[in-house]
């Protein structure tokens, strides 16, 4: 039986407003999660998009795409997975003399590096230059930050994310050395737990995201989420070493299988 056509993706002008996030194209369709092309990406674009639960998410030489996935991939900070060799190598960075952890001390190279380093399985980047200059904006309006591993004066991994209220939307993570994205997540899920932050916000489904914990929920819960979450005031994006103690303090767990 040939499945139902999903019904017309509505395009976008300048100042069109982003349709429900419900409206989304479903799992039968050709691109599920598919909510809308065109518009642009101004700073008041994405903090509505983010605050209805929806990303833009394109490739070059494609219009403006955006998604709303159902279900939603979410990392509960309080079920991050902190595996043994994962423990290992935060405690070897946290006891490293000239190792450390920046909030925001140079975006511009953590998405810069996060465009030049493919997802598995990709050719090519989602990061192209106007996603980059987008989110720049975003950076300097407040809403997006970047969670940077340092060792001995060189940034060697990191991501970054949107952040509105006490809501965190994950966006790409980039590694020059072994685990240093991993050490940045870390950092940040540490940091959310020291502020009662409760999620993070993956967007899609992948083996290496539910290795570390995350889990896929209804898009109907994780909108009402949102709305809880972003209500809350915004913590200050300043990370203190204490806050490992944490995180390190919790239960070794093994990795999940593929």
């Amino acid at each position: 039986m040939t499945p139902p056509s999903p019904p017309p993706l509505p395009w976008l002008d300048e100042h069109d407003p982003l349709p429900s996030p419900l409206q989304a194209w479903g799992e039968t369709s050709p691109a599920p999660g598919l909510l809308a092309a065109g518009g642009e990406l101004s700073v008041a674009r994405l903090k509505q998009a983010y605050g209805q639960g929806t990303f833009p998410w394109f490739s070059a030489g494609q219009p403006i795409l955006w998604w709303c996935t159902n279900p939603r991939m979410v990392l509960q900070t309080a079920s991050f997975r902190l595996h043994r060799s994962l423990r290992q190598a935060v405690k070897k960075f946290r006891d490293h003399p000239r190792a450390e952890i920046r909030f925001d001390s140079d975006f511009h190279a953590v998405i810069h590096a996060c465009a030049q380093s493919p997802r598995p399985g990709q050719h090519g980047t989602w990061i192209v230059p106007a996603m980059v200059q987008a989110y720049e904006a975003l950076h300097q309006a407040g809403h997006a930050h970047s969670v940077e591993t340092w060792v001995e004066g060189q940034l060697v991994g990191g991501l970054y994310l949107v952040n509105l209220g006490c809501a965190l939307f994950g966006e790409s993570m980039f590694a020059h050395r072994t685990d240093a994205s991993k050490i940045a997540l870390s950092a940040l899920v540490a940091w959310a737990r020291q502020h009662d932050i409760a999620w993070i916000d993956c967007q899609q489904q992948t083996a290496h995201l539910a290795r570390l914990g995350a889990q896929p929920i209804r898009v109907t819960e994780f909108l009402d989420a949102i709305q809880t979450a972003r209500a809350r005031p915004a913590p200050t994006w300043d990370f203190q070493p204490v806050y490992w103690d944490t995180l390190l303090s919790s239960p070794t767990q093994p990795p999940i299988a593929d």
